[in-house]
Order: structure tokens, then C-alpha cells, then sequence
């Protein structure tokens, strides 16, 4: 799946200078979410992941990616997980 929404998005996230980091399914409380989360070399700010969800979202439903899920969750990878 991270192959597919990566080839989906390259050229409009590469204007943002933003790229996939993750693709992935969760489940909370029955609802099934697909996970995008994004990275840069820059800061993600808020406005930036605002303006990625915007071009995002039309893509993902035109490829059909989004009809068996209930969540649609773009969001920026956490800096500094792995740390220690």
C-alpha cells in the first residue's frame, strides 16, 4: 500500500518538499483509519500538513483508497522516537 500512495502523491507532496514516510491500517473502537503520515527535511508545521490534507484527501478518493475506511489520518512522523 505505501508503494501505491507514494507513486499517488510523489509529484504534488515534492511541491511541498514533503514525502511518505508510512502508510498504514489502524482500528480504534471500530473505526478503521489509513494512516499517512509525512515527513520533510524541513519543520511540518500545522499549515503545512493543513495544505498537504487539502490536495490529498481528492486524490486518495479518486483512486478509490479511502471506500473501506472510515478515516482518512495525514499527519506528520513524530522527530525523536527512536532516540535512546
Amino acid at each position: 500500500m505505501k508503494e501505491k500512495v507514494e507513486a499517488l502523491l510523489k509529484d504534488v507532496l515534492d511541491e511541498l518538499n514533503l514525502f511518505v514516510s508510512d502508510v498504514y491500517y489502524s482500528e480504534e473502537e471500530g473505526v478503521r483509519s489509513l494512516n499517512i503520515e509525512l515527513d520533510s527535511d524541513d519543520v511540518i508545521d500545522v499549515e503545512r500538513i493543513t495544505e498537504a490534507t487539502k490536495i490529498i484527501n481528492p486524490i486518495m478518493d479518486q483512486a478509490e483508497l479511502t471506500k473501506d475506511i472510515d478515516v482518512l489520518d495525514i499527519h506528520s512522523k513524530e522527530k525523536g522516537e527512536n532516540n535512546e
